[in-house]
């Protein structure tokens, strides 16, 4: 199926975020520093922005409460922010008054005494804040505080958070490969919340980056008239430390707070820190793909049934079904993941086929979406996106419905969900950003994903992408939507079918063409990548193989 959809932008908010990226363009011509110096104080000074939006709407609030003879008032009591949680700001903190400040004031010290008072008086940003802003002269910081000053105090709480992102997506293009480390596009991550529902529960990202996912999860719950504060626990663990910090001030932007254990020697293969195994609603994940050297020696005591890695670890060096097992093993019996992975890892042999094989004989396996290529700011090859649900074979799709109290009765689903996969190809349906990038528009997200609640038997769920997805859902399902199999576009296998096809997950082998489609270039180029992919695998464990066999036979001869 091929849904393209046009481009389109809201046109006030792309010349504000163009504005604000040519300011923050100055401290690369001007400054002579790499993005991931100049990165951190633009988007501290964001933050500082919206900040004291959100604390001035509440001050002004406490100041017309005014106080009672007993307590007085709590225009200046940190703990009346923090209850709301909004960031307390004192005077010499807040953006307005750096902003008036001459040049000839030592302004990049002043901003940093500013980043250090909101830390001392919000005790979760501790360490958070960056404090570098000494490194640029006073005439540079003076013009860039009048940029963002240009974001209107009126811009409801979304769209800072828009803006926000709209920078660590800019950052992530300038810095190339290191910067999809920490930046996963929104419109992936909104396809993956809006199919795994988190609308309540313990929610974990091993590879948490800036906290996208979290901010998305939060979003999602926002939409459906929940407190995301008050209905998710977030906990995420990132290795490096720096990113681990603007993951922190990410969800500080959206008035959220998370356990996120970052930097020193935290690493997600070795390390548990929150005692993940069986303990989770949902896990939300971008890891990084294909990486090797990771010592399994360290892990064989993880082995085995209720542990980390239960299937086993692959004989190849190859960390991809680690990750997919610790996403497995991190979720309780019904637990909800959603992953993005590479494309391989669907159809890896050997040992990896024998891992994946367990995976699908635990009925865990739910939803399984191709993704075509260029949706990523810094790599161009497509990807998958993994779904699973421990609760798919046990209970029933009305007990999570329920926590969203305006939903309507469920529809009739697949009869034997259980011992199925449902297999989606995205790979045509996308909007064209520029040359080089594409998304999703909401309507397209919103169709895939109740696609998936067709498939699941939940009531459909227009929140997003309204009535452009639900005229979509019609048009392929019908006028009362049933779901049904539609070549090129989607289709349930049962663990026989699967088999058949060497266990593979790869969404290609099973949806098929639709009729009328030809295979593009496109198509041909997607299909020699993958099998480009597959031959570099099947090299590294002959190569693998070739160094056993050399060892073996020099300890007999020894």
């Amino acid at each position: 199926m091929q849904w393209i959809a046009p481009s389109e932008k809201d046109s006030a908010t792309t010349t504000l975020e163009a504005r604000l990226w040519d300011a923050a363009d100055q401290f690369r011509a001007n400054s002579g520093l790499k993005p991931q110096e100049y990165s951190g104080p633009i988007l501290g000074l964001i933050f500082l922005r919206f900040a004291e939006v959100r604390f001035a709407v509440l001050r002004a609030k406490l100041q017309a409460a005014g106080g009672s003879a007993r307590r007085g008032s709590r225009v200046d009591d940190p703990t009346a922010y923090q209850a709301e949680s909004v960031l307390y700001l004192s005077p010499e903190a807040r953006f307005d008054y750096l902003l008036t400040l001459p040049e000839s004031a030592d302004i990049g010290a002043k901003v940093n005494v500013a980043m250090r008072e909101i830390e001392q008086h919000n005790p979760t940003l501790a360490g958070v804040l960056p404090k570098t802003f000494n490194l640029f002269t006073s005439t540079l910081l003076k013009e860039l505080l009048k940029k963002v000053s240009e974001i209107p105090a009126t811009l409801d709480y979304d769209a800072f958070g828009r803006i926000y992102e709209y920078f660590l997506g800019e950052f992530a293009m300038t810095e190339g490969q290191g910067g999809g480390e920490f930046y996963t596009p929104s419109s992936i991550v909104r396809l993956l919340t809006e199919i795994i529902e988190p609308f309540h529960g313990r929610i974990l990202d091993q590879a948490c980056g800036s906290g996208g996912m979290f901010v998305q999860s939060a979003r999602f719950v926002a939409e459906h008239q929940k407190n995301p504060a008050a209905e998710l626990a977030i906990c995420g663990v990132e290795k490096t430390d720096e990113t681990g910090r603007l993951c922190r001030l990410n969800l500080a932007v959206h008035g959220l707070e998370g356990d996120i254990k970052h930097g020193g020697n935290v690493n997600s293969y070795y390390d548990d820190p929150h005692n993940a195994t069986g303990k989770f609603d949902f896990v939300l994940a971008n890891p990084p793909f294909n990486v090797n050297a990771v010592d399994k020696e360290r892990l064989t005591d993880m082995v085995g049934a209720g542990r980390r890695f239960p299937f086993g670890l692959p004989r190849t060096d190859n960390a991809n079904y680690l990750w997919i097992q610790l996403f497995y093993s991190s979720l309780n019996a019904r637990g909800r993941a959603g992953f993005v992975m590479a494309n391989s890892a669907s159809d890896a042999r050997s040992s990896e086929q024998t891992l994946r094989q367990q995976l699908i004989e635990a009925r865990a396996v739910d939803v399984m979406v191709a993704v075509g290529p260029n949706m990523f700011y810094t790599v161009t090859l497509p990807v998958t996106l993994w779904f699973l649900d421990k609760g798919k074979a046990s209970t029933s799709s009305q007990a999570r419905t329920d926590k969203a109290a305006a939903r309507p009765e469920p529809v009739e689903g697949h009869p034997d969900r259980a011992n199925t996969v449902l297999f989606i190809d995205a790979r045509h349906i996308y909007r064209q950003v520029d040359r080089a990038h594409r998304d999703w528009t909401p309507a397209q997200i919103g169709f895939m994903a109740n696609l998936v609640r067709l498939y699941r038997g939940e009531a459909l769920d227009l929140t997003f992408g309204g009535g452009e997805a639900a005229a979509k859902i019609r048009e392929v399902f019908g006028q009362t939507p049933v779901y049904g199999d539609v070549a090129g576009l989607c289709k349930v296998a049962t663990l026989q079918e699967i088999e058949a096809q060497g266990w593979s997950l790869n969404p290609g082998r099973y949806v098929g063409v639709a009729a009328g489609e030809n295979v593009s270039d496109e198509d041909f180029n997607e299909q020699l990548v993958a099998l480009n992919e597959e031959l570099e695998v099947l090299n590294a464990q002959a190569l693998e193989l070739q160094t056993r066999i050399a060892q073996n036979i020099a300890s007999l001869l020894s």
